[in-house]
């Protein structure tokens, strides 16, 4: 296969796509285009595309991908209430495959022949990305340092970028790897490769500790129109301002610190730490108003197809028609799913105080200890028949026995 002459690096200005810039000159003579994909990092971008420039880069692009990022691929997934494991939010997973498809259809644009990333051969990550690349540039070459070069860890690549005069934050006394977004911060590496270490306190940035956070409670309501959220105390924001304001709210208050060891896609068991502060407030909420208006029939149903979207988010598979199909179910079990829940914050804890829908399914008049209009004579007969298969087999052993 011939080298490619242009290539379109997923660039961040961190360790790894630090040095492919020149690691992609050296080994392939070829053209670098870095391109920075802005999906709400909360860090300086505009140094990130001076030093990608500085490092070798023929041009450096920033795309404002933040919008996109939280209407078409975080809402719906909150929607779908996919969760991977029962706990990892897919902070990472989502963001993905926007930069990726953003980022195939710049090549197409530039003519370029090649597309690169900083993922390493043993995480998700490259397979998330690549995946992306098949799906909208499939004619592209992919090039993945790597799964190629002789770096062969982190204190590797920082021997590498010193050697080439590259500025990198690492250092072997900070040697996590971090990927944040508008949605979480992730953090990997360091004392967290051994299950039997407690994350270091200072590794934290974002949330709060629990034992810091405010002693006096703060309460907050969410909003959501078919199962988007819209609001936040009552004001109707944008997805930016609204993701902003509730990442702001929880952090404050010690809320969205998780620590969990996950199965990766490609087979091997990783611990991470994750800060999803907003997100946590937003996937309790949207749960709750669920219960509330949602058929037991379409919520039972809904938990399997939520397990297996986190699955597909998870692995990859943004871009598969399963996932689009299943988003055409979730779009009709969450039409109803309208209305306002209540959370009461405090030192790391989040408990409801209101749940609140014009298409609530709750019924007082049924619910309640009073029989009102409920007749509990046609309980009998309802049982009566759904016992049948267990009535009718103790039977039948009776009879077959004589």
């Amino acid at each position: 296969m011939n080298k490619p002459k242009k290539v379109v690096l997923a660039y961040s200005g961190g360790l790894d796509t630090s040095i492919i810039i020149p690691w992609l000159k050296e080994n392939y003579g070829c053209e670098v285009i870095a391109m920075i994909g802005d999906v709400g990092q909360q860090e300086d971008l505009e140094a990130a595309r001076k030093k990608a420039l500085a490092t070798g880069a023929s041009s450096a692009t920033i795309e404002d991908l933040r919008e996109e990022f939280i209407r078409e691929y975080i809402w719906p997934t909150l929607r779908a209430g996919a969760v991977y494991e029962h706990t990892y939010l897919l902070g990472t997973s989502m963001a993905r495959p926007v930069i990726a498809k953003r980022q195939a259809e710049l090549a197409l644009k530039l003519g370029a022949d090649g597309l690169s990333h900083g993922c390493t051969g043993k995480g998700n990550d490259q397979v998330r990305f690549e995946l992306g690349y098949k799906a909208i540039a499939p004619n592209v070459q992919i090039i993945a340092p790597w799964r190629e070069w002789t770096i062969d860890s982190r204190e590797d690549a920082i021997a590498y970028a010193q050697q080439h005069n590259v500025p990198v934050e690492q250092s072997k006394k900070n040697i996590y790897s971090r990927d944040r977004n508008i949605w979480h911060l992730s953090h990997e590496g360091g004392e967290l490769e051994d299950p039997a270490n407690a994350p270091n306190e200072a590794m934290w940035q974002w949330v709060v500790s629990p034992e810091k956070a405010p002693e006096k409670p703060e309460e907050v309501e969410i909003g959501f129109e078919s199962g988007t959220p819209v609001s936040v105390n009552g004001k109707t924001l944008g997805p930016i301002d609204l993701l902003n304001s509730l990442n702001e709210i929880a952090a404050r208050n010690g809320i969205g610190r998780a620590d969990l060891v996950e199965n990766r896609l490609v087979g091997m068991k990783s611990r991470g730490a994750y800060e999803t502060p907003g997100g946590t407030l937003l996937v309790t909420a949207h749960r709750e108003l669920e219960a509330l208006t949602l058929d037991r029939d379409t919520t039972h149903f809904q938990q399997m197809l939520s397990v297996r979207y986190a699955e597909m988010v998870y692995f990859g598979l943004w871009f598969a028609p399963l996932r689009a199909a299943l988003d055409g179910f979730f779009n009709v079990s969450q039409q109803r799913v309208s209305g306002s829940v209540g959370l009461k914050l405090c030192k790391g804890t989040l408990n409801i105080t209101k749940r609140v829908s014009p298409f609530s399914l709750y019924r007082a008049d049924l619910a309640s200890f009073t029989m009102g209009r409920y007749n509990p004579k046609d309980a009998e007969g309802f049982i009566n028949l759904f016992a049948l298969p267990v009535t009718v087999r103790p039977k039948a052993k009776a009879e077959g026995g004589k």
